[in-house]
């Protein structure tokens, strides 16, 4: 519709909508009748009073729309509720579904256990009834024996009434012969062949599959060869949890084959062990799934056995990498990657110099379990080493960094993040209070701290550590700044009544003030060191003679003398002394201190000049539970002093008698004579000792050292 007049034609639009108001104007009014569209009039009652029409109007597009949204949205809340209730049914069925099922698994395990040990005790119950009838036998062959020997008939009848006795009596003898079991768990591999050779009784013992259990070959590693191991563990196998190769330098292919067939193996430690690499772990890692701990300390393996270990023994927990120098940061990452060692706590990777940064970020990566850290011996470790693996492991309580020298304060801000339970450092000049002061914050648990010669460390760290409650273990060797001032910081502080071992090796500012204090408050100490702490004399040491609990104490190199040995043997109860360099001391010191104890066990008097034979003649008379004695820089000493305690003391293992001039032939002759279980012995600088007498039994020690060279000076 175009209009000939616009103008008019709005003018009259216009004027109409002005007379008949707003109220009356439709969109389509205006238009000729022939153009109106045809929309079917609503005129159901329901509906205008739903939406509001009156008679004459009609239902819109709009209004058609909106209708429409509210029935599709009603529409989809209805289906969309059914289906949330569909899957909360579904999800509440499985879960019930897998609480039965744990359930029954349970069940299922009991019931198999039952079975399991109603089998092993019948074997159990089998197996003594056949080592009672074994036994029988054995005692009526021994009367029939006797009989045919000359023995009465009297005899025989006691023997035939001992061999009919009833069962309950043979089972009593019996258990009273597996009691004596235990004592073979401590011989060696040759002494428990020995023993099989005793009688048949004993025999029947050392077949007992305990004893197998755990085979140490390093206690007799310059013996063992590859027949040897093969023929062992081919009968044992199906026994063997725990195998020690420690220094077994012979051991070729056979050995590692036979390793592998022990499927029960948990524990193997093959270090310093020469024929081993890649090769050998592989023939272990075939049959070995089962294995939580694995050394393979000071030995040649590369990157393969490491990926070897990450695809072989999913369950490893330890693992020792000391000193093994050919792997790589690569080898590092297959630790993390693939099945891997994901349950590793325990990492040991002293003298691995060849670590770098992103070794230990490769580490972090797999293994974020790791609680037990050891990196001794790496003058190349950094800050950023530590802060590279504790970004992911994070559950680290124990490290410990011997001989570290650039770490820094750095290190424990790092460190931080975790738990510390034990720290220890030594060999560092960067360390300051700082750390300490982090450690006081940060670790509230921490029982252990080595920190030994840190030169920065003062008396103000140890301040600030004596509100920890839980230390047991403090050890400041060489931290020459500490002096009286925090030594009783720390003793008076939380942890002080608790602490169990103290080493203040040259703390050359302590004195007896401090020794007094460690007397009055640590109720709990068993060992202490206060080894060239010069100031300490008999006053701080009649102190430490009030101590019950003190067990071990090194005084060398101290101002003692002869009334404080005699006050710290009041008690009786010093298991380990050591009075070296100690010039004050003399004879009657040593004896009035060894009248006073007789549970000593460890004794050191080296370089004392002054003491002569009658003090290790006392010393064997009265502490006959001597295993470890030290005379060297003793050059009074004669074979007298030897002969006395090679017939007192049988229990020793190791004698260092160095630099003692006096000593001759004959002496070597008393040590084989009474100390059968001697193992170390030590004679340098001893030249009226004969190269003939020692190459003559020495065979029969795990180590021998001798020479007859002048002593030097050092020596005294």
């Amino acid at each position: 519709m175009r209009p000939e007049d616009p103008l008019t034609f709005l003018e009259e639009k216009l004027r109409g909508i002005m007379e008949k108001g707003l109220d009356a104007v439709l969109w389509y009014m205006r238009m000729d009748l022939s153009l109106h569209p045809k929309l079917k009039r609503i005129s159901e009652t329901y509906l205008s009073t739903v939406f509001g029409l009156d008679g004459e109007q009609l239902m819109t597009e709009e209004l058609c729309t909106k209708a429409w949204d509210f029935y599709s949205r009603n529409l989809m809340k209805l289906y969309f509720g059914g289906w949330i209730k569909y899957n909360l049914l579904k999800k509440n069925k499985r879960k019930k579904a897998k609480q039965k099922m744990a359930l029954a698994v349970v069940h299922y395990n009991v019931q198999i256990l039952r079975v399991i040990m109603q089998k092993w005790s019948m074997w159990v119950q089998i197996h003594k009834e056949k080592m009672t009838s074994d036994m029988g036998a054995v005692r009526e062959m021994e009367c029939m024996s006797e009989v045919q020997g000359g023995v009465s008939q009297d005899a025989f009848l006691e023997g035939e009434e001992y061999s009919n006795r009833d069962k309950t009596g043979w089972i009593t003898e019996l258990e009273s012969a597996w009691s004596q079991l235990e004592i073979f768990r401590y011989v060696n591999l040759v002494d428990l062949a020995r023993c099989a050779q005793v009688s048949q009784t004993w025999m029947l013992l050392t077949q007992n599959s305990s004893l197998w259990s755990d085979i140490n070959f390093s206690s007799v590693k310059h013996k063992v060869q590859d027949q040897i191991v093969v023929n062992i563990l081919q009968k044992w196998r199906p026994y063997v949890l725990h195998l020690n190769f420690r220094g077994c330098y012979s051991l070729h292919w056979p050995t590692f084959k036979s390793i592998s067939e022990c499927k029960n193996l948990q524990d193997l430690n093959l270090s310093e062990c020469q024929g081993l690499n890649d090769e050998s772990m592989r023939l272990v890692s075939e049959g070995c799934r089962a294995l939580l701990y694995l050394n393979l300390l000071y030995t040649d393996i590369t990157d393969g056995t490491l990926r070897l270990l990450s695809s072989s023994f999913p369950n490893l927990q330890y693992l020792s990498l000391a000193h093994c120098r050919k792997f790589t940061d690569k080898g590092l990452l297959y630790l993390g990657t693939g099945k891997g060692c994901h349950k590793l706590i325990y990492l040991d990777l002293s003298g691995c110099i060849q670590i770098s940064v992103d070794g230990f970020r490769n580490i972090a990566r797999g293994c974020s379990g790791i609680q037990d850290l050891l990196i001794n011996k790496m003058p190349t470790l950094t800050d950023r080493c530590i802060q590279a693996l504790v970004e992911k492991c994070q559950q680290i309580v124990s490290v410990v960094f011997l001989d570290s020298p650039h770490l820094s304060d750095t290190t424990f801000k790092a460190l931080a993040e975790c738990k510390l339970v034990k720290v220890s450092i030594e060999g560092n000049s960067q360390i300051t209070d700082l750390s300490f002061k982090l450690m006081s914050k940060f670790c509230p648990y921490i029982r252990h701290i080595h920190v030994a010669d840190c030169q920065k460390i003062t008396d103000a760290g140890l301040e600030m550590i004596s509100p920890l409650k839980h230390i047991l273990v403090l050890n400041i060797a060489d931290c020459i700044r500490i002096s009286d001032g925090g030594i009783r910081s720390f003793v008076q502080g939380s942890s002080g009544t608790k602490l169990r071992e103290l080493n203040l090796t040259n703390c050359i500012r302590v004195t007896d003030l401090s020794v007094t204090e460690i007397a009055q408050r640590c109720h709990e100490l068993t060992y202490l060191n206060l080894r060239y702490c010069e100031n300490v004399t008999d006053a701080g040491i009649e102190a430490l003679g009030n101590m019950s609990s003190l067990i071990s104490i090194d005084l060398s190199g101290t101002s003692i003398s002869d009334m404080g040995l005699k006050a710290l043997g009041r008690r009786g109860k010093i298991k380990e002394l050591s009075v070296s360099e100690c010039k004050n001391i003399s004879d009657t010191g040593i004896q009035e201190f060894c009248k006073g104890t007789r549970y000593l066990e460890h004794c050191c008097v080296s370089s004392c000049p002054q003491l002569t034979d009658e003090a290790v003649n006392t010393m064997a008379f009265h502490c006959h539970r001597l295993t470890s004695v030290s005379i060297a820089g003793c050059p009074k000493m004669t074979d007298t002093c030897i002969q006395h305690l090679a017939a007192a003391c049988h229990y020793l293992h190791f004698l260092d008698v160095s630099g003692c001039i006096q000593l001759t032939d004959k002496a070597l002759k008393y040590l084989w004579k009474g100390c059968k279980q001697l193992q170390i012995l030590k004679m340098l600088y001893c030249r009226n000792i004969t190269k003939q007498a020692v190459s003559k039994d020495t065979d029969k020690l795990e180590k021998q050292e001798h020479n007859d060279a002048d002593p030097p000076s050092w020596l005294g």
